[in-house]
């Protein structure tokens, strides 16, 4: 008579306590340990040079003799009372050229969204194409493009445009080179990406039923857009006029090459207070302002946009 003989599993042993913890507590961590790369970036290059710059804002004292925290708080007010109509020049040109990137883009964006086909992923390359070259290059390229006697200013001054913007205070004469108009435009040209991109993404992911559905309502185009595509846009509008604005505001480069003497923006101030005259605390409480001033204005914007999606 034989015996079956059969294998019997091991007993399951359950995890102890301890070791349910442990585990449990290491997948927390784990999102912390992927973040860690980028906190130390931010720590590093963006943390540790505001605080410098902080406590150089705070400063006294000159390059020869070396500059020391005082806590002269005086060099905010001095510097804003001084530098207040470059401030007024910064937001003002950086406001005109969100605005006619506003204008601009959009159309482009419903366009590359809803009417492309095809050749949507073609024009968006064209969108970004300008990018493959330097932003230099791209701002010096608009001096020759506003040059005097050339063919856009020619055609400008034929159809008269000219003596409507000189009466506006944009140009002067027969000239747009070396005045607020030629600014704007570079401006303009330089952050107009940042206004379509977003706004692409954002028009992109409508539903083109809802379209559908307003037209079977009955609603002109005008009203679809006006009560569809318009307010489900808003998080690239609200996206693209912050990544516009904020960069413009802060520029120098095409203050410096395509406007005057009258038109420096603080962006152009900052630059020559920290590398020609070398009043570092002056500079640095400059920047201090434009940032909370770009802080409390964004953050007004948001708030009044009815949005805080920028996705």
């Amino acid at each position: 008579m034989t015996t079956a003989v059969t294998d019997t599993p091991p007993p399951v042993t359950e995890p102890t306590a301890p070791a349910v913890r442990k585990r449990s507590t290491r997948k927390r961590l784990v999102p912390y340990w992927l973040l860690l790369p980028g906190i130390l970036w931010l720590l590093v290059f963006f943390a540790l040079p505001l605080v410098y710059q902080a406590s150089t804002s705070v400063q006294t004292g000159s390059l020869e003799e070396g500059f020391q925290v005082t806590w002269h708080f005086q060099t905010y007010w001095e510097a804003l009372g001084d530098y207040y109509p470059q401030f007024a020049k910064s937001l003002l040109y950086a406001g005109t050229a969100t605005l006619l990137c506003l204008l601009l883009g959009y159309p482009l964006a419903y366009l590359i969204a809803f009417r492309a086909g095809r050749w949507r992923h073609v024009l968006l390359v064209l969108v970004i194409a300008p990018f493959f070259t330097s932003f230099l290059i791209r701002t010096l390229a608009w001096k020759t493009i506003l040059a005097d006697g050339g063919a856009l200013v020619g055609t400008l001054d034929a159809l008269h445009v000219l003596d409507v913007t000189s009466w506006l205070g944009l140009t002067e004469g027969n000239r747009v080179l070396a005045t607020p108009l030629a600014v704007v435009c570079g401006l303009t040209y330089n952050f107009l990406p940042f206004m379509i991109l977003p706004l692409y993404t954002s028009l992109e992911r409508i539903d083109p039923r809802l379209h559908e559905a307003a037209h079977d309502l009955y609603a002109s185009p005008v009203t679809t857009f006006r009560k569809v595509t318009f307010p489900l846009s808003m998080p690239g509008v609200v996206s693209g006029t912050l990544l516009t604005f904020i960069p413009a505001s802060g520029d120098y480069v095409n203050a410096e090459l395509l406007g005057s003497t009258d038109t420096k923006m603080i962006g152009n101030v900052i630059q020559t207070q920290f590398l020609r005259v070398l009043d570092y605390p002056t500079a640095a409480a400059l920047s201090f302002i434009l940032m909370a001033i770009v802080l409390i204005m964004v953050s007004v914007y948001i708030r009044r946009a009815g949005t805080e999606d920028l996705v």
